[in-house]
């Protein structure tokens, strides 16, 4: 026989395995309860206003709010009562448009 004799393949044509590193965020992370704010106002909106009108609503500039309303529910308790209240409003005019 010729070549190795191990039967196994040749180490030098495998190439070599890259080493997977965890990524450093950039960003500030979420706090545990930013996030579950987040994740029940985005739920709540979307139930109430539907996907396109939640997303629309979530992610603009509100007047009356003083700021983006996903942001100040992240931020904190009382930004979340805000959006919550700003939610429950629209929802209310929707009813209201609708019958």
């Amino acid at each position: 026989m010729t070549g190795d004799e191990s039967g196994g393949a040749d180490p030098a044509a495998t190439p070599p395995r890259m080493k997977r590193f965890r990524k450093t965020f950039a960003t500030p992370r979420l706090s545990a309860e930013g996030a579950e704010r987040q994740s029940r106002i985005t739920l709540l909106a979307w139930d109430a206003l539907g996907p396109d009108a939640a997303q629309a609503f979530l992610n603009a500039h509100d007047d009356a709010l003083g700021g983006w309303p996903l942001n100040l529910a992240v931020e904190s308790a009382a930004g979340a009562e805000a959006v919550e209240r700003a939610i429950a409003a629209r929802l209310a005019a929707k009813r209201g448009r609708d019958e």
